[in-house]
């Protein structure tokens, strides 16, 4: 490139506008399904009351200041952030084994920034108009309707920004008392600073940079390519029949039928353009697969659309695999399950679902830690006995109060020392440290080398919990 040339030319492509088109169908009513569903558990959640003893009464709650996570009657506490890891390799697996048979599901249907944009979008649609209404607005000068219809789709876009992150805060504290807070000018510093910047964010992504966040932040449109299969079914245009052999052309006299257009060489697609107006990527699927796509099924609803009007068949975009759509005689799309990988990512799924499972099921409502005090690592008293020290930290994970019993297996009932506790008794969700000590006669306490601290909740005793601890003595010197 000359010197000249790079004087003129742009470095960075100029940013157009995506007015998309409205469209009716099935892909249409899943999306329209899944949003809906998926901004009612996210919006009312917090609102959900939940009858507590240790929290606030809010089904759910990520308590920092108590580090416990409160979902429903579920409370885990840092010891469980294995449970974490163990969802977020879930998650990571199920989006393989999802890509793997159909391809970009997730950023079609339940991706955050295809919900917010296309709640977005739907508010564009509301006050502004369909498609050439929005054209037409966006190219007239700024009078009185432009700014009234730009303006107040765009503040209401604000407002739904503004919630999003204000009911995100309300998942980390007592949502009505955030309420108050918030507008009397109480709430803590970090509530508003967490609001404002997801305020920003979440208007800036679903309002302003929309599908650029999709084909220039997100990583998953680079990658996901390589998670495709042969058999993996996506959005596709079958070329042969659409195109035919003479391409395509605009239905007019002599080429209405199925069979005119054949005669012709023209193939099924009429060139209206419809897949592209309604694309929220601004792609044109007619170019064959391109790593912008969403795989939203959109482009197949408009397509259908047209081709019942005209009496056509349907599919002609379609969700299918490269290798039906390109076989000799093409069958009708199914998901196959056979690959390898496929089946590699399912039964990991499957093994590690179960095993969540079982952990969560199996946990203990009592935690128990048991430390030796070492220093001194041993005392030997005036009496000759031998003294070690430890302390037991004990963790009550159930929503009532709780009454422990401590005995040690493996020594005289009256070693174990525990002060002046006439009970040891844990409030709901609280923890209690406890300073223990075991004297040992001299001889036994040579004999001595390990201790079982059995700790038992008195209100089910089947829970209790045994942790072993060393003891020391002083040894003779030969």
């Amino acid at each position: 490139m000359s010197s000249q040339d790079s004087d003129h030319s742009p470095l960075y492509q100029k940013h157009i506008p995506i007015h998309t088109r409205s469209v009716k169908g099935g892909f249409r009513n899943f999306k329209t399904a899944v949003l809906i569903v998926a901004f009612a558990v996210y919006f009312l959640l917090p609102w959900l009351p939940w009858e507590r003893v240790s929290a606030a009464n809010q089904a759910v709650l990520f308590d920092l200041v108590t580090r416990r996570f409160f979902i429903f009657d579920l409370v885990t506490y840092p010891q469980d952030i294995f449970w974490l890891s163990m969802l977020l390799f879930i998650a990571a697996v199920l989006l393989f084994f999802v890509t793997g048979l159909v391809g970009r599901a997730w950023c079609g249907y339940f991706c955050f920034q295809t919900l917010w944009s296309d709640l977005f979008i739907m508010i564009e649609h509301w006050i502004q108009g369909e498609r050439p209404a929005r054209l037409r607005l966006r190219k007239q000068p700024w009078n009185a309707e432009r700014v009234l219809k730009i303006g107040s789709s765009h503040f209401l876009m604000i407002l739904i920004s503004f919630w999003t992150g204000f009911t995100f805060a309300a998942y980390f504290t007592y949502a009505p008392q955030l309420f108050h807070d918030f507008f009397v000018g109480s709430a803590a510093d970090t509530a508003y600073l967490t609001i404002l910047i997801l305020t920003i964010t979440t208007y800036f992504c679903g309002a302003i940079a929309r599908e650029q966040i999709c084909l220039h932040f997100c990583p998953y449109a680079r990658f996901q390519s390589v998670m495709y299969e042969r058999d993996t079914l996506y959005v596709n245009y079958d070329a042969r029949r659409g195109e035919g052999e003479a391409g395509r052309a605009a239905p007019k006299a002599g080429l209405r039928t199925p069979e005119e257009r054949r005669a012709a060489g023209h193939g099924d697609c009429v060139d209206c353009g419809f897949c592209v107006q309604v694309c929220p990527t601004g792609i044109d699927i007619r170019k064959g697969p391109q790593y912008q796509c969403i795989s939203c099924g959109l482009c197949i609803d408009a397509c259908n659309n047209i081709m019942d009007s005209a009496g056509y068949p349907r599919g002609l975009i379609r969700y299918d695999s490269d290798v039906n759509l390109h076989a000799e005689a093409p069958v009708k799309p199914h998901i196959k399950w056979t690959s390898m990988k496929v089946i590699g990512y399912g039964l990991s799924l499957l093994i590690m679902i179960a095993w969540l499972v079982w952990a969560v099921g199996h946990r203990s409502a009592v935690e128990v830690r048991v430390q030796q005090v070492r220093q001194p690592l041993f005392v030997v008293l005036s009496d000759e006995k031998v003294r070690n020290r430890y302390e037991i930290h004990i963790v009550n994970k159930t929503e009532h109060e709780e009454v422990f019993t401590i005995k040690a297996n493996g020594v005289p009932e009256s070693a174990l020392g525990l002060g002046n506790l006439p009970e040891i008794r844990v409030r709901a969700g609280k923890d209690l440290n406890i300073m223990a000590k075991i004297e040992l006669e001299e001889e036994l306490a040579e004999h001595t080398h390990e201790i079982e601290f059995v700790v038992t909740p008195n209100s089910n005793p089947q829970e209790a919990v045994v942790r072993k601890v060393n003891f020391y003595a002083k040894k003779e010197e030969h």
